[in-house]
């Protein structure tokens, strides 16, 4: 039984607006108004004084702290969703372990983009089974360019980070089942022609509700037994288009981070999970699932029963 004993996040004190960002992205105003307008974006945190380590390090030191008296971490894992996120002598994961402090294994996970998050909680789930020791997973890159910075008609990336604290059978949330979907056939999506991009924004709600269906049907949990759905920010519109897949009623989708933080790679399920837990809004019990879709075209749901104190 998987536990996710602690989970942080961490998002800079900078503010911009989207607009900010017309000419650095090369944006008119026209198509700035549909990423406010329809797409539901406002506001997002943007910090390029902060380095890859100073917006990762301080989730990962907070989650950290619920490592119990004696307790060991065997995994270090960074997830994130751009490939190439520090210059090539430089290993991200092995920098973070030595911050840390930690003496177990560290590696990187990227494959499933912005899903890393949760693949890589289900990784560290089959690394430690049968043992007594913990992983730690840590999420966090920087919009350090143009390129990585713009999702064309879909996203603009912010800066922030996460991190949880697992366990094989801990205290903490229990993780019920995951599932993921890879739509290969979309893995080149900035090459993609306009019909096959619209192909794939009119599959994009309902495989994105299979997958969420299909986590359900393993957790052995029903849609209207779960408290709520707690999403990537990748943009409104896109979860409208999945609300009505899913057919449940708005609320049932925490979107209010959309506007606040737009979309942060592979930090997203993180940082909305504490603004839930931190506004009092995660019920001792209570179902969740955990949500995010990564360029490439994979789809990922984790459902988990939250315990109070985690």
């Amino acid at each position: 039984m998987t536990t996710l004993e602690r989970v942080e996040s961490f998002v800079p004190a900078k503010v911009a607006r989207i607009e900010d960002f017309g000419e650095r992205l090369g944006l008119r105003r026209a198509e700035l108004g549909v990423f406010r307008k329809f797409y539901g974006l406002d506001e997002l945190r943007y910090d390029p004084d902060l380095t890859l380590f100073d917006l990762a390090l301080p989730a990962a030191r907070r989650a950290l702290a619920a490592l119990p008296e004696g307790g060991r971490v065997d995994y270090l894992v960074y997830a994130h969703t751009t490939q190439a996120v520090t210059p090539p002598d430089v290993e991200a994961a092995q920098v973070l372990r030595a911050e840390l402090g930690l003496s177990g294994e560290a590696f990187g996970l990227s494959q499933q983009a912005c899903v890393s998050s949760l693949g890589a909680i289900d990784v560290v789930a089959r690394l430690l089974a049968g043992t007594d020791g913990y992983a730690l997973v840590v999420t966090g890159e920087r919009a350090f360019s143009p390129a990585t910075q713009l999702i064309p008609n879909m996203a603009i990336m912010a800066d922030a980070a996460g991190a949880c604290l697992v366990a094989a059978d801990g205290r903490g949330d229990v993780v019920r089942s995951f599932t993921t979907r890879t739509l290969g056939e979309y893995a080149d999506w900035l090459a993609l022609t306009p019909e096959r991009s619209t192909e794939f924004g009119q599959l994009y709600g309902p495989v994105l509700a299979e997958v969420v269906a299909e986590a359900l049907a393993r957790a052995g949990v029903g849609l209207d037994d779960v408290e709520r759905i707690i999403p990537h920010n990748v943009n409104g519109l896109a979860w409208k288009q999945t609300i009505k897949a899913l057919g449940v009623p708005a609320e049932k989708v925490f979107l209010d981070n959309v506007k606040r933080y737009s979309h942060t790679y592979a930090s997203d399920v993180f940082v909305n999970y504490t603004t839930m837990r931190d506004a009092g809004s995660l019920v001792d019990g209570g179902h969740y699932v955990l949500v995010s879709v990564g360029l490439g075209a994979t789809f990922g749901a984790m459902v988990i029963t939250h315990r109070e104190g985690t």
